[in-house]
């Protein structure tokens, strides 16, 4: 970490020259000042800052339709089993479920003490390997699905977006089987142009409550982004635009056929018992990862 004073002097040069009339005359330098005074805040802050804070957590199905997105719905259940075994609130922000009960995606903060240190390291895509309810030869199948937490942000303005990078769009919000709730398009998604990072939410009352919080999970997104960006490029590792859902990058493996294994590639941790893991048993795989970073 830089000088603390140096950071300092930099973030109040770059606050002037955004306080400048002309400052989004190049747009294309603006951008790259802005994220330079967001990542020059998070260095000041600590990596470490919302550790002790809440988590948003998200999960995308990968390719593969019905088994995908039935994997989906395992491990949303696997983190609420968890969560109430923590003592952890459970909110429903947003979910776009199939007709089987299977989700495309799913997104929920789990809100109490430590939330989003403990599951930090979650990010990532989790493999399962099983006989497919879905296959009528009773197939051997392998599922992806994306597993993405972030920080619960109390404030949007923690990390500044500027409004004309945003793209906001309406939608109705919906419930069970899609049906349509209030006939009011109060679901709101917001994708931020330069990363095409993206938040939806429709589990509030009003459209400006949702669109509040879209904006607060897509500042977290972005945090996330450029704090991973930046460790990555400290240890000289390359960072990658996007993260396919798919075999190759799988931080974690579930096997239920032919014999039952959960394993962590990165720390090699492995449990025979399956069926704890997926209660929610995850404390033995958090606290490898956390021995691995520390």
């Amino acid at each position: 970490m830089q000088d603390k004073q140096k950071i300092e002097e930099q973030i109040a040069a770059l606050e002037a020259e955004m306080a400048d009339p002309g400052f989004w005359q190049n747009k294309d330098l603006a951008q790259e000042k802005v994220q330079e005074f967001n990542r020059l805040k998070q260095e000041l802050a600590g990596a470490g800052k919302y550790d002790k804070g809440d988590a948003v957590i998200t999960i995308f199905a990968g390719a593969g339709g019905d088994d995908a997105e039935d994997w989906a719905a395992m491990l949303f259940a696997m983190y609420q089993k968890y969560a109430e075994k923590q003592k952890l609130d459970f909110y429903l922000v947003h979910d776009n479920q199939n007709d089987h009960g299977g989700y495309r995606n799913v997104t929920f903060e789990l809100r109490g003490n430590n939330a989003y240190g403990k599951l930090k390291n979650e990010s990532g895509v989790h493999r399962l390997v099983r006989i497919s309810p879905f296959n009528a030869k009773s197939l051997r199948h392998t599922s992806f699905a994306l597993v993405e937490v972030i920080p619960r942000f109390a404030k949007t303005k923690e990390i500044e977006i500027p409004e004309e990078e945003l793209k906001v769009e309406f939608a109705r919000s919906s419930g069970p089987g899609g049906q349509n709730v209030n006939k009011r398009e109060t679901a709101v998604r917001i994708v931020h142009v330069p990363t095409n990072l993206s938040a939806h939410a429709d589990s509030e009352r009003s459209q400006a409550q949702n669109r509040d919080k879209a904006l607060a999970i897509l500042s977290a997104k972005l945090y996330k982004k450029l704090e991973d960006d930046r460790l990555k490029k400290e240890k000289g590792m390359y960072v990658s635009k996007t993260t396919e859902i798919e075999w190759g990058n799988q931080i974690r493996s579930y096997v239920l056929h032919p014999y039952k294994l959960v394993k962590d590639h990165r720390t090699e941790h492995e449990t025979s018992n399956v069926e704890a893991v997926l209660g929610g048993e995850l404390e033995e795989f958090i606290e490898a990862e956390k021995n691995l970073s520390s």
